[in-house]
């Protein structure tokens, strides 16, 4: 079988291509200034798409939580999982060339239907859901299917001896993919939010524009295509293991007892398949069983589009009195620290661990990074217990949440038959400080309240509902005092915004406008309904009653806040009083940073080192088998953080903290099969299995030996270890 190096000579020589041209007089072709460009717009496209995505769900498609992290990591999941198809397809059919032009046209695709499921004049909910699905699985095949051919196909467009341009190329084609990244992740978020369309956020925009960088990107491509070095299709490595493994177990269960014994079950393919590819097989096998643990870290690693993103919403953004940060923005915060902690670590960090004559090899590493992961969620849960002190929980069945606002001139005493609730009386216009839960025994009660003012004992007969929240408003009349129920909203925004209602105590109705959200509230204790506001500080509101205008000033109504504002005053007056009944975000977005240093960190020392390690460990032909294994320990990452949101039906600060402590007791397992692991030279292969025969016998072995003895610059030998990281 002739190595890639005689194919190019020979397709030289017939005249059907010609040598690369160079960029500026270097060893550089100009090629790869369209594959870097190409990957640049596509990570662009895909990172920007991803980063609205968790929000996309719960705000546009109306998802829970829930059932929103887990369709973001089965999304996830499935772009990991078709790298394998890709890799098939280029290697065994079409080449690198044609995979990348096909599946990128399937990409775009995908985000078209995903933009125009985005708009809300396209149909019903159905309409997009459907939309929505169709246009990730699209992207899933798009993304997926060409992540194992750009970085390798830009490797094939270089000489054999210009291997140092090789390598810088990586380098430049890995800042590419964080640049895509980075400014993605902060751009798309500011389309979503800033830029209002069709009524609200506008995630058609936020899909749209990834959209149109990723036609950009194939454009780009194929505008390259005449000055490419383009590889037929020479088989891929990973359906021969599969057939020789397929072949031994097949071979060992039709075996007999009489049969002679083999060292190795992969041994019985000896008589269809060469003993060197056999040993190279049994030599990433041994790696492949090292995988096992490692889905546990990518679970917790791909959280951070998902339950982090979440977790942000809940926090208070604002940086100073301007700038406020989008909560889908915080991911970038991962690609800009692995810029800067790759050559820490690898300057400073490592070299310092040698001075202290510490042997730290790639398996602890390894398993160090899995720690600092364990670490940051660690982190994560107590920030998640702090962030939930604003929360107000839900009542449970059987239950429902009231609080009292007694709008009376004179404190009240309130009784709720078999209760103790509100034993001390209740001053007049004062914030309630908590809500109380009320147990109704069933779906809904009606329950007959005494209410006491000034010894005089008055009747407020009202009917509650389970897991429903009240405000119950007491005021006077010409005859006493008098009750009203108000149903209340307690349920932060997943917008950043606030909630805003009144009550209007004066004889008039009144009109009021908050920003661009206008409220009317009837006269005589009327309640207007709760409205979300932006996040800001109002002044000079305009408010009407009657034929008098006011400008009035509510303050800053805050992130995640539920406010009542009390109108009252005399005819020529307002007064304002501010009640705040479920607590501003006060726990700040910084506070997430601890956890974003330590599972960067963590993803340094354990994806690059892993797949430095996993690439000194195997053949050289047997690299793509050993990324394709790789690549499926982050599908099977986002596989159990998908199980565990739909099923585990935890708090989440108990959910973090269960990932933290699985992930430190896989890293004990990690640790103990890594103790028994003997690392081993693949060049010693070629002292075992040299290319000519040892005796006249193993001629026939020699011949299958030759054909899978495949040149060392094999394709997959493209992919360095940390271009290869999940930034792809």
């Amino acid at each position: 079988m002739e190595t890639r190096k005689e194919h190019e000579l020979k397709i030289h020589e017939n005249g059907k291509t010609s040598k690369s041209p160079k960029l500026c007089g270097t060893n550089y072709p100009v090629s790869i200034s369209f594959i870097v460009v190409n990957e640049f717009c596509e990570r662009f496209s895909y990172y920007g798409m991803k980063a609205v995505l968790t929000l996309y769900f719960i705000n546009y498609l109306h998802w829970d939580p829930n059932l929103s992290t887990a369709v973001y990591h089965a999304f996830s999941s499935l772009c990991y999982f078709t790298p394998v198809l890709g890799a098939l397809i280029a290697d065994s059919w079409l080449g690198k060339f044609k995979t990348i032009v096909y599946l990128s046209v399937v990409y775009v695709l995908g985000h078209i239907v995903k933009s125009v499921g985005a708009i809300p004049s396209v149909g019903d909910s159905t309409i997009h859901i459907v939309l929505s699905m169709v246009g990730l699985i699209l992207i899933a095949f798009g993304t997926g299917g060409i992540k194992p051919c750009v970085a390798a196909f830009g490797g094939d467009q270089f000489d054999e001896e210009h291997t140092n341009e090789r390598r810088k190329f990586f380098s430049i084609f890995y800042m590419s993919i964080n640049g895509g990244s980075v400014l993605s992740t902060l751009i798309t978020p500011i389309l979503r939010g800033d830029v209002q369309c069709f009524g609200g956020d506008c995630y058609a925009l936020a899909f749209g524009v990834p959209a149109i960088l990723m036609v950009v990107a194939l454009v780009v491509f194929i505008s390259g295509s005449g000055m490419y070095k383009k590889s037929p299709p020479e088989g891929n490595i990973l359906l021969d293991v599969c057939k020789c493994m397929g072949l031994a177990i097949k071979n060992r269960w039709k075996s007999s007892k009489y049969d002679p014994k083999k060292k190795h079950w992969l041994d019985w393919a000896e008589d269809k398949y060469p003993r060197r590819l056999i040993h190279e097989i049994k030599m990433v096998l041994r790696v492949l069983v090292l995988y096992i643990p490692l889905p546990m870290f990518w679970a917790l690693f791909d959280q951070q589009g998902s339950r982090w993103t979440l977790q942000a919403t809940r926090m208070n953004m604002a940086f100073g009195s301007t700038f406020v940060l989008k909560p889908d923005q915080m991911q970038m915060l991962n690609a800009l620290l692995i810029l800067v902690f790759v050559p820490i670590f690898d300057m400073v960090v490592y070299p310092l661990i040698g001075l202290c004559r510490i042997n730290l090899t790639p398996l602890k590493k390894m398993a160090v990074g899995m720690i600092f992961a364990a670490l940051a969620f660690g982190s994560a849960t107590l920030v998640e217990v702090n962030v939930t002190k604003t929360v107000v929980e839900p009542a449970p069945q059987g239950q429902c949440l009231l609080q009292v606002y007694n709008l009376a001139v004179s404190d009240v005493k309130l009784n709720i038959p078999g209760s103790n609730l509100f034993s001390q009386p209740i001053k007049s216009y004062e914030d309630p400080p908590a809500y109380q839960h009320i147990q109704l025994g069933g779906h809904n009660k009606t329950i007959n309240m005494a209410v006491t003012q000034n010894e005089i004992l008055y009747q407020c007969v009202q009917t509650f509902t389970e897991q429903k929240a009240y405000t119950l408003v007491l005021h006077s009349n010409g005859s006493g005092i008098v009750c009203k129920l108000a149903t209340d909203n307690i349920h932060k925004s997943e917008k950043m915004e606030a909630y805003l209602r009144f009550i209007n105590t004066r004889s008039e109705a009144v009109n009021i406008t908050v920003g661009a959200v206008d409220f009317y509230v009837p006269a005589d204790y009327g309640i207007s309904p709760h409205n979300n506001v932006e996040r800001k500080e109002y002044t000079n509101d305009k408010c009407t009653t009657g034929s008098q205008d006011f400008l009035i000033t509510l303050g800053l109504l805050d992130f995640g806040a539920s406010y009542t504002v009390i109108l009252k005053g005399d005819p020529g007056e307002i007064i304002l009083q501010k009640m705040e009944d479920v607590k501003a975000n006060n726990v700040h977005i910084a506070w997430q940073i601890p956890q974003y240093v330590l599972i960067t960190a963590g993803e340094v020392m354990f994806s690059i080192t892993g797949l430095e390690f996993s690439y000194s460990q195997a053949p050289a032909n047997m690299k793509s088998v050993l990324q394709a294994g790789w690549l499926l320990t982050v599908a099977f990452g986002n596989v159990i953080v998908l199980i565990v949101a739909e099923g585990a039906g935890l708090d989440q600060w108990m959910e973090f903290l269960l990932f933290a402590g699985l992930l430190v007791a896989v890293c004990i397992i990690f640790s103990i099969m890594a103790y028994f692991y003997t690392y081993v030279d693949p060049d010693e292969l070629d002292k075992l299995f040299p290319d000519k025969a040892v005796n006249d016998d193993d001629e026939d072995n020699l011949k299958k030996n030759q054909k899978y003895h495949m040149d060392q610059t094999d394709n997959s030998m493209y992919l360095n270890p940390i271009e290869k990281s999940t930034k792809m």
